[in-house]
C-alpha cells in the first residue's frame, strides 16, 4: 500500500493509503467539490420486478460508499439531489414514501456520519415536508455542525430557480439598492452558502441535463454521465469519475496558453 505523503493542503494530507487502481487519482487534481444527480432508482427497480421505493431504498445503500470514498480521496464537499421540487407532482404513495425512507436514512446514518467528521447540510425549502421530518433534518444538521473532514449536502425539497428566487427575495426584503446587487452578493443568499461552486457534476442512468439542480453555481462545472443506474454506482464507477475530472482542462473562459503557460 502506498501513502501520498505530500501535504501541500488539506484534501492531499488527507488522502489515505491507496489501492494499485487509486493510483490513477493525481491526488493535485481532486476535485474540492463533487455533486451527484441520483437517478435511475425508478428504473433500476423496474428492471427487477420490484415497486418504485424499493428502488429509492436501495439507491440509499450506496451513498455511505460514496461518502468514504470522498474523505478517502480528500474531497472536501458532497452534495446529493435527493429530492426535487419537481417530484411532488410524482404519485403520493411515493411521495410519501420517499419522506419515509429520508427519516429513517437520517435517523440511520448521521451518528455513523458524525463519528466520522462528516458535516451534514440541508439545501432547500423545509416548508412542505411533514414536521417529524423536518425535525430529524434539522437535529442532524446541528449534531453534526462542527465537523469538517467533510460536508455532505443533501438538497430535499430543492429546486434550483427556486433558490436563486429565495436569494433575490431575501435581498430585496434588505433593501438593498439595485446598484448594489451583484453575483458576489446574490452567492451570499443561496442556500449553498457552506459550499463552493461544485467543480464536478455526476449524473447516473443516461441523462444528460441539469434538472434545475446547482444551476446557478454550476456555471463552469465539469460533467461526468453514466448510463448505470444510481443503485448501481459505486466506488469504481466514482473513482473512474475523479480520474477522468483529473484529466481535463479548466479553462474558465481562458485561452488553453494561458492556462498551461504555452506559447499559442
Amino acid at each position: 500500500m502506498i501513502n501520498f505523503k505530500r501535504a501541500r493542503n488539506t484534501a492531499k494530507a488527507e488522502v489515505k493509503a491507496l489501492d494499485e487502481a487509486d493510483l490513477e487519482i493525481d491526488p493535485d487534481r481532486v476535485p474540492c467539490h463533487v455533486a451527484i444527480i441520483m437517478d435511475g432508482n425508478g428504473r433500476w427497480a423496474k428492471e427487477r420486478g420490484l415497486p418504485r421505493l424499493a428502488g429509492h431504498r436501495a439507491g440509499t445503500e450506496n451513498i455511505r460508499r460514496i461518502v468514504e470514498s470522498c474523505i478517502r480521496y480528500g474531497v472536501k464537499h458532497l452534495t446529493l439531489y435527493a429530492f426535487s421540487t419537481e417530484n411532488w407532482n410524482r404519485p403520493d404513495e411515493e411521495v410519501r414514501g420517499l419522506m419515509a425512507i429520508l427519516g429513517e436514512v437520517i435517523e440511520r446514518e448521521t451518528p455513523k456520519l458524525h463519528a466520522e467528521g462528516v458535516r451534514i447540510c440541508h439545501l432547500g425549502r423545509l416548508d412542505g415536508l411533514n414536521p417529524g421530518l423536518c425535525k430529524a433534518i434539522t437535529a442532524s444538521t446541528h449534531k453534526t455542525s462542527n465537523n469538517t473532514k467533510l460536508i455532505l449536502n443533501v438538497c430535499y425539497n430543492y429546486g434550483g430557480r427556486l433558490e436563486i428566487v429565495d436569494a433575490v427575495r431575501q435581498i430585496i426584503a434588505q433593501g438593498v439598492p439595485s446598484e448594489q446587487i451583484t453575483e458576489e452578493l446574490i452567492t451570499r443568499f443561496l442556500y449553498s452558502t457552506t459550499s463552493p461552486d461544485p467543480d464536478l457534476i455526476i449524473r447516473t442512468a443516461g441523462e444528460q441535463r441539469l434538472s434545475n439542480f446547482l444551476i446557478w453555481q454550476a456555471a463552469y462545472s465539469e460533467y461526468w454521465f453514466t448510463p448505470m443506474f444510481w443503485p448501481d454506482f459505486g466506488k469504481n464507477e466514482f473513482r473512474q469519475a475523479i480520474i477522468d475530472y483529473g484529466r481535463r482542462l479548466r479553462k474558465f473562459g481562458k485561452a488553453p496558453e494561458q492556462i498551461l503557460g504555452t506559447g499559442a
